[in-house]
């Protein structure tokens, strides 16, 4: 079964297994927001140093297998494997979006 995600979120995910950094970033709006692992981040530029620590450290692949919420609040389910303990696991993406992009992010279990 393929699941049909939200250009934006395509994008990210595309990019995320490419470990293409950049590409990541193209799907982030203006003043973006991520949290990931109790820490909070706003901007590109902090987002950005974000994904090259996380894609150096983790090396993770993504497996989208679900997608649920609103089309401004997707909440996508993947199973995330890479170089951390108890890899593989299932994560859950709550996204922002707007008309075009990105604007918030939070990673959780």
């Amino acid at each position: 079964m393929t699941i049909e995600l939200p250009k934006p979120l395509a994008t990210y995910f595309t990019a995320k297994n490419r470990k293409d950094i950049n590409g990541m970033l193209s799907a982030f709006g203006e003043d973006p927001q991520v949290r990931d692992e109790g820490e909070d981040l706003r901007g590109h530029a902090a987002i950005r140093d974000w994904m090259e620590k996380t894609t150096r450290k983790y090396g993770v692949t993504v497996e989208v297998t679900g997608l649920a919420g609103t089309e401004a609040q997707p909440i996508v389910s993947a199973l995330v494997s890479g170089n951390f303990p108890g890899s593989p696991a299932i994560l859950r993406y709550h996204f922002t979006l707007d008309d075009r992009s990105i604007i918030r992010l939070e990673i959780g279990a």
